[in-house]
């Protein structure tokens, strides 16, 4: 009769024994056969007359060696159902040499296999987790930019016979030269299109006046302020970090010259931009505006709360894991079997990952957080909404709901869709926990926190 064994081998770590005898694979391997016999084709024999002895000869020898590993899988399996250990992934099987398998010779088997158990831990208290919450407060500075950008946006473009104006566009081809304007044999040769409020005050007043097909000649670090003059390095097929091209000079001939009219703010322009709001003065369209500005900041505020509640339950709630084992799972468990000196990298990432799951699987039983069906359908057609944004989809949107239909068919779908509003539900619960104080911060400094601490 089999028997499965358990022992520990390490740190949450234990091994699985299995013990097949003789009488646990023997009658299935001699039932195999004889089904085998019947519907085997093999030249010579009618089909469902080929002996059993033939069929032993042909194929017992892998049919011996799957009727074994069937039974061990068994095996293994009611156990685990059985005594239901928390365990990370499936087990892991451990060196079994199959070839000692003899189909003339059959003999009882031991298969080991190793599991790595979830641990046991107390989660950190969100309450008392030192967190903030940046606000950012939209200024009237942010207004007024934004106002000038949709103004620009849906303005129209014009041509100017010379440069008169910060805001003109200018079409140039910037050719490699020496400091006294000759074209350097070779040299890096390329058309851009450049906003004379880019270039730094000196250089601005140098192309004051000019004209198309006339030329300016720069020193790269010069024309360009550093927050500029990395992205124009790059353009230019320099590294951005490229101190000796920021040295280099260049001819700058002007191919053509642009000037956006702005839009004026009426309310024909007011419904453009925000076609199902009734805006019909500045100071609503302003104040529309301020509203989508802080709403947007108080998303990625959200956003960097959450970030900082994350790493609060991870660093500050202790857990032991099955090293060794985990290890073994991450080399073995993929399409393709990593190096050592992979996983030694990715192990880091990886437990931390795991033990998020424990967590929030904790406390999303524990607190019953759950997604409905209505909440999924919902979910859905927000999505479908966003997508289509302002278009007008008509009077008869019946369409919608049998396209939500489709979607919750798709388990790919359904299970982007739950993971989201679980995460959603989940980080709702622990901001209630958590007494984050206030703190107002500008949108780069908010922007910095976010580059600099990520999950």
């Amino acid at each position: 009769m089999a028997t499965v064994t358990r022992a520990t081998i390490g740190q949450l770590h234990d091994k699985l024994t299995v013990k097949l005898s003789k009488e646990d694979y023997l009658p299935s391997f001699d039932k195999k056969l004889k089904e085998y016999s019947k519907t085997a084709n093999i030249p010579g024999f009618r089909k469902g007359m080929v002996p059993v002895g033939m069929v032993k000869k042909m194929y017992g020898s892998s049919i011996f060696t799957d009727e074994i590993l069937k039974s061990v899988e068994k095996e293994l399996y009611t156990w685990l159902n059985a005594e239901k250990p928390e365990i990370f992934g499936q087990p892991l099987p451990l060196q079994n040499d199959l070839r000692s398998m003899d189909m003339n010779n059959p003999a009882d088997f031991e298969f080991g296999f190793e599991i790595g158990l979830k641990p046991e831990y107390e989660m950190a208290d969100i309450a008392k987790a030192k967190v903030t919450f940046h606000k950012v407060k939209a200024t009237d500075a942010m207004v007024d930019e934004e106002i000038s950008r949709m103004q620009i946006k849906g303005g129209n473009m014009t041509e100017p016979e010379t440069v008169d104006n910060d805001e003109n566009v200018l079409n140039i081809l910037f050719t490699e030269a020496d400091k006294d304007g000759a074209v350097v044999e070779g040299g890096v040769s390329k058309e851009n299109s450049v906003i004379l409020k880019y270039l730094t005050a000196a250089t601005r007043k140098k192309f004051m006046g000019k004209k198309t097909g006339e030329t300016v000649t720069v020193q790269l670090s010069k024309a360009f302020d550093d927050d500029k003059l990395a992205m124009f390095l790059q353009d230019l097929g320099f590294d951005k970090d490229d101190k000796e091209a920021a040295k280099k000079y260049f001819n700058l001939e002007i191919v053509k010259i642009g000037l956006v009219e702005k839009r004026e703010l009426t309310e024909d322009f007011f419904k453009e931009i925000y076609p199902n709001k009734e805006i019909k003065t500045e100071a609503e369209l302003r104040d529309a505006i301020k509203e989508e500005i802080e709403n947007y900041w108080q998303g990625q505020s959200r956003n960097q709360l959450q970030d900082q509640l994350y790493h609060y339950l991870i660093d500050e709630t202790n857990m032991d894991f099955p090293v060794e084992f985990l290890k073994r799972w991450l080399q073995t468990g993929g399409d393709k079997e990593k190096t050592a000196e992979e996983v030694e990298k990715e192990f880091p990432a990886f437990s931390n990952q795991l033990k998020w799951t424990l967590i929030s699987d904790k406390l999303i039983k524990e607190h019953k957080l759950e997604v409905g069906n209505e909440e999924l359908r919902e979910y859905m057609k927000v999505e479908i909404m966003r997508y289509f944004g302002t278009m007008n989809l008509g009077e008869d949107t019946s369409w919608i709901e049998s396209y939500i239909d489709r979607m919750m068919k798709d388990e790919k779908q359904v299970d982007a869709s739950y993971r989201r509003l679980i995460t959603d539900k989940l980080f709702n619960w622990i901001e209630g926990q958590a007494k984050a104080k206030e703190k107002e911060v500008t949108p780069e400094e908010l922007t910095a926190m976010q580059h600099n601490h990520q999950h």
